[in-house]
């Protein structure tokens, strides 16, 4: 081997000519290919390696979850020299080439040899495993500062998580009591009337919705009859909701005219509403000895009315606006003649716009065969079918909106 070689490794520069002579006769120059295995933790050292040329990466739990880079050894450097000091001569890491090498090999007894030849090149040895030693502690330390600090940020999530956890159980408790008293706002109790059958069901898309109905009895032939449909969903409807229906109540029993009822509410909204909301709403009287419906419609959906022999009459409209939008609002007001046996119908927009996961409506069509299907049973079963067949429409699809349905049967 050429001996310019031998003394271009800077372990081997101060060296006598001899020894370098030497150990250009006996030591082998070999070329290793990029990617290879040098060294293997845990294997037995049987040889050692001085880097002539080429960078070579020494690694902790090679191919493992727990993989670490210990650092990267250039030209002038020994490998395997720390399986001197591990037991059974082991080695305590992997060692593979970065780029292509050209290394110098030694085996056990070539190192021996020249450690007697030159005692010198042992405090050499000796420097470089002291310096590999500062540099795995260094290592250890900057690892488990690191772990630190990960675990701090760990924890740090956990409670983010436990509070983010504490304040959705609140939420939903919250959102549980508000449920509770909007349902409490709705009428316990159908009124009881010898020539009417009520029926009634609400099925909110959330927690609480902004859909109502209510049911008040005006005197022993007459009776109220309400439903309305908040503008947007969740919490702000519901208090919509609340208040609309609190004021529908008061003012139904002391205004005579559906029409004066509602406008009478849209102008105690307005002094009221800071958050823009609307909501659309039919309020009317049911007359049991004139077997009428006298009602005022602001922006809602038109009543559904099946006379006795079956057939589905015509309601005549004019323009009706939502309450809550406007001075003097448009209020549509109009009388159904229903005599015995006849099927008084209102809804909220969610029945019909129900989708199915092919985005494709229920729709009034729909709607009305259903409620043809049940007619004959009463108000109430009749409403809890319709809702069954709009649900089984739907499928697994979520729903699009809140879910209201009045039905009532005159005798």
């Amino acid at each position: 081997m050429d001996e310019d070689i031998i003394r271009s490794v800077s372990i081997f520069s101060s060296m006598p000519d001899e020894e370098v002579e030497h150990l250009a006769e006996t030591l082998d120059l070999k070329e290793i290919p990029r990617g290879t295995l040098l060294l293997e933790e845990d294997a037995q050292g049987d040889g050692y390696y001085i880097l002539v040329d080429g960078e070579v990466e020494v690694i902790k739990a090679l191919g493992t979850s727990d993989e670490r880079l210990l650092g990267v050894r250039g030209p002038g450097s020994i490998i395997g020299e720390m399986s001197l000091f591990s037991e059974a001569g082991r080695h305590t890491a992997s060692v593979r080439a970065k780029v292509p090498l050209r290394l110098l090999e030694m085996n056990p007894a070539d190192l021996d040899s020249l450690l007697h030849r030159q005692p010198r090149f042992a405090y050499e040895m000796i420097r470089t495993i002291s310096q590999r030693l500062d540099e795995s502690e260094d290592l250890t330390i900057f690892d488990l500062r690191q772990k630190n600090i990960e675990l701090q940020q760990a924890y740090d999530d956990l409670k983010a998580a436990q509070a983010e956890i504490i304040e959705k159980e609140k939420l939903e408790k919250e959102l549980e009591v508000a449920r509770e008293i909007q349902l409490s706002i709705l009428p316990r109790e159908f009124p009881q009337c010898p020539w009417l059958d009520f029926g009634a069901c609400i099925v909110p898309m959330a927690a609480v919705g902004g859909d109502f109905y209510d049911f008040i009895t005006l005197d022993d032939d007459r009776f109220g009859v309400a439903i309305g449909d908040v503008t947007d969903h969740g919490v702000p409807a519901a208090l919509f909701m609340a208040l609309t229906a609190t004021l529908l109540r008061v003012e139904a029993r002391r205004t005579v005219s559906p029409k004066d009822v509602l406008t009478e509410v849209n102008r105690l909204l307005l002094s009221m509403n800071e958050a823009g909301m609307f909501v659309t709403l039919i309020y009317g009287i049911l007359d049991c000895k004139k077997h009428t419906f006298q009602y005022a419609r602001a922006g809602h959906e038109l009543p559904v009315v099946m006379n006795p022999r079956g057939k589905w009459e015509d309601v005549d409209q004019a323009v009706g606006q939502p309450l809550g939008l406007f001075d003097e609002p448009l209020i549509d007001e109009q009388t159904l003649d229903l005599p015995s046996d006849s099927l008084l119908v209102l809804y909220t927009d969610g029945v019909p716009n129900a989708l199915d996961k092919q985005n494709q409506m229920f729709g009034l069509g729909k709607f009305i065969t259903a409620i043809s299907e049940e007619k004959d049973q009463p108000a109430q079963e009749l409403c809890n079918q319709v809702l069954k067949i709009m649900d089984e429409f739907r499928g697994e699809e979520d729903p699009y909106d809140d879910v209201t349905l009045i039905a009532v049967k005159l005798a």
